[in-house]
């Protein structure tokens, strides 16, 4: 909430206090924002006011670059999931449209399969004193909630979205954007992502490739896909076999890209294919968004291991 304050009294709508509560003042700037943007002036900052309002705040191009590799790539595969960059790609947050509660993070850890909960119990034991930055007065209920039953977890989680249960209601949902954006829960969910990543290693392994982009195409295998069939690996193998001897990395990337697409669901085949060839050849444009892999997130043809 606090960084809803700030933004908002940059932009010359909010007068008040940056104490992290909602009250009538900040409700009042949103409305103000949501009318000179031409949004609907509910004064509720939900997905377009939250997008519109932080449109401008992009983190540090290179600062991602300093980042491990683990990181980088789990950045990556976040931006195509969520159309974000980093690090708003690590906020992405939905309520209750698929009986999960709340869904949060690059992974979209959820309550109603309890993987959620740890998460956010280990950020307040590690880091304390930010989450009393980022929740304020709300840190106690979220406390509460998280030692309660699951039952009693789920009734919260419902509790604080609308009736259509696709988005939380304020103040949670720009709570939950701000802890997102904090870099210490970032840390948190890469090592959550660790034995993805580590999974990611090993394929990258068994088929001969060793560079940071083979890696970061196994990684978004894993999350969008989830594996590679037997099947799909016998033509892979079949098609190495057919390549020059002098072919190099990028062309056995590819191989892997258009063979995965076309074993996925026939409706999401050319989705898969442009967003596994962006991986493969370092650069494409994902949902309309352009990346370059070296560029943007220091993932080259440079080894991994």
């Amino acid at each position: 909430m606090e960084a809803i304050q700030q933004r908002l009294k940059a932009l010359g709508h909010y007068v008040g206090a940056v104490d992290g509560i909602y009250g009538a003042g900040t409700e009042r700037a949103v409305e103000a924002f949501q009318r000179a943007e031409g949004l609907d002036a509910d004064g509720i900052v939900g997905p377009a006011s939250w997008s519109q309002l932080f449109a401008e705040e992009e983190a540090n191009p290179s600062a991602i670059l300093d980042e491990p590799l683990d990181y980088r790539i789990l950045a990556l595969t976040a931006s195509f999931e969520t159309g974000s960059p980093p690090p708003r790609c690590f906020s992405g947050i939905s309520g209750d449209f698929d009986g999960q509660g709340i869904s949060f993070g690059v992974l979209q850890w959820n309550f109603g399969q309890g993987s959620l909960q740890p998460l956010l119990d280990k950020m307040d034991e590690r880091h304390p004193e930010v989450m009393q930055e980022v929740f304020g007065g709300h840190l106690d209920r979220l406390r509460s909630v998280l030692q309660s039953s699951q039952d009693e977890q789920m009734q919260w989680t419902h509790s604080i979205q609308g009736h259509a249960n696709t988005a939380l209601d304020e103040p949670w949902y720009g709570l939950f954007k701000q802890l997102g954006n904090c870099r210490e829960y970032q840390r948190i969910q890469v090592e959550a992502a660790r034995g993805i990543y580590e999974a990611a290693l090993g394929l990258a392994s068994n088929y001969g490739l060793d560079s940071e982009r083979a890696v970061a195409l196994m990684f978004d295998i894993k999350v969008q896909n989830g594996s590679i069939s037997g099947l799909t690996k016998r033509q892979i193998r079949k098609d190495f076999d057919a390549l020059a001897d002098d072919a190099d990395e990028v062309a056995r990337l590819r191989i892997i890209a258009n063979r995965r697409a076309e074993a996925s669901n026939p409706r999401w085949i050319e989705d898969v294919r442009i967003r596994k060839l962006t991986i493969a050849n370092g650069n494409g444009s994902v949902h309309g968004i352009h990346y370059e892999l070296d560029r943007d997130y220091g993932i080259s043809l440079g080894s991994a291991f």
